[in-house]
Formats: C-alpha cells, sequence, structure tokens
C-alpha cells in the first residue's frame, strides 16, 4: 500500500480518531486497524479516551460510574479533558514524534458533540479547552461510524454507564450533533480546528467497514501529516 509510505523528511507519525455514538462498533474496527497498520510494519499505539494511563483510568471510573456523586455537565467535560491532558503527555505526542501509528477510541470531538452539541455548553467554550488539554493536537483524521439509535440499542443491550442512561433524546442530540460537526467541518465553519471528518455507516458488515475505512487512511496519509 504505497498509500501509508511516510517521506523520509517526515518523522511524525498519523494520528486516527473513531468515534460516534456507542454502538458503532469503535473498539472491533480499533483493533482490526492496528492489526492492518502491524501487517504494513508500522509501530501501532492503541488507546482509549477517557482512559489510557493510570490517571486516566482513575478519571474513566469517576466520570463513567454509575455510583450517585452529582457531576455537573462542565465538570464532567473538565474530567474528560484532564484525563485527555494526560494522555497526550504520556502516550499520543511521544508516540507520534518517534513516527508511530496511533489509533484512539474517541478523542477531543466526543466532548463537543457529547457536552456541546447535545449537553448545551457553548461550543467554542469546549474547544478552547480541548485545545488548552491537548496542546493543540488534533487528529489527522476522524472516523465517525454512525448508527441509528434503534441499531446502537439492539448491539448495546442494557445501558453500562452513566452516559448511557442518559436518555433517548439526548442520544438522539449526540447523533445529530456528530453528523453537523461532520457538516460544519466541510463547510469551514467548525469551532475547533480538527483534521478531516469522515461519516461512516456503521450498520454495514465489520469488513465492509473496514475496507472503507482503510481507503480512508490511505486518502488522508496521501496528504501527509498535520502539524
Amino acid at each position: 500500500m504505497a498509500g501509508l509510505d511516510r517521506s523520509e523528511s517526515t518523522s511524525r507519525g498519523f494520528f486516527l480518531s473513531l468515534d460516534g455514538p456507542d454502538g458503532g462498533g469503535k473498539t472491533t474496527q480499533a483493533a482490526r486497524l492496528a492489526a492492518w497498520f502491524g501487517t504494513l510494519g508500522h509501530e501501532v499505539v492503541t488507546c482509549r479516551d477517557p482512559g489510557g494511563t493510570p490517571l486516566g483510568n482513575q478519571l474513566r471510573e469517576i466520570v463513567l460510574g454509575r455510583d450517585r456523586i452529582d457531576i455537573s455537565l462542565r465538570a464532567e467535560m473538565l474530567l474528560y479533558m484532564a484525563s485527555r491532558a494526560q494522555l497526550v503527555a504520556e502516550v499520543v505526542r511521544p508516540a507520534l514524534e518517534r513516527g508511530a501509528f496511533v489509533v484512539s477510541d474517541r478523542y477531543l470531538l466526543a466532548n463537543i458533540v457529547y457536552q456541546g452539541y447535545a449537553g448545551g455548553i457553548p461550543l467554542p467554550e469546549v474547544a478552547e479547552v480541548g485545545r488548552v488539554a491537548t496542546g493543540g493536537l488534533f487528529p489527522d483524521l476522524t472516523i465517525v461510524l454512525d448508527v441509528p439509535a434503534e441499531v446502537a440499542r439492539g448491539r448495546i443491550g442494557k445501558a453500562r454507564d452513566r452516559i448511557e442512561d442518559r436518555p433517548a433524546s439526548y442520544h438522539a442530540k449526540v447523533r445529530e450533533g456528530f453528523l453537523r460537526a461532520a457538516e460544519e467541518r466541510q463547510a469551514g465553519a467548525f469551532s475547533y480546528d480538527s483534521g478531516p471528518i469522515v461519516i461512516m455507516d456503521a450498520t454495514a458488515d465489520p469488513d465492509s467497514v473496514s475496507a472503507q475505512i482503510r481507503k480512508e487512511v490511505e486518502r488522508a496519509l496521501a496528504h501527509g501529516p498535520r502539524t
């Protein structure tokens, strides 16, 4: 796959985020993508957000746990950002600097959507906190695995965490938020400096979805990494 080659003058790796509503198959596709990169001879680093570090894993338990802890929406957003700040410092940035390919299960777009579009916190505020938390590090490509609410519910079954416990109306706004973010990014009107955001129909069989992801990765790599 010539599209996966890096110029000798470019040492930075490639940063891909998989995002979208729960039930889209992010975990499955992240594993497949990492395996594919590995067969092509690349060092691959996979991570999940929130989590991925000792601090992040503890924050994940707090923000997703179903204990009766009252967490305001802004506090929730900041907990996610704190986990991400540690993930970037400890895992993502060092991996990219040594030329690795990083595959993250969620990243900043999730907060733009979950606490911004769906939760009502002004998007510029979420975006600004995100820029500070990440040190301005954004994915080279974000793929949103889109699934209708009824499909997602069938795949997930009973709610597993505090976010999934939220009503169907909230999750409908989440899906709409991901779709709007991609539209606004394409129109140049998005509120944070992301790379391309590609919406992908995740109701297809996993093999078909994997093939489409590979095509989008090859297209992104042809343009080179973001600075």
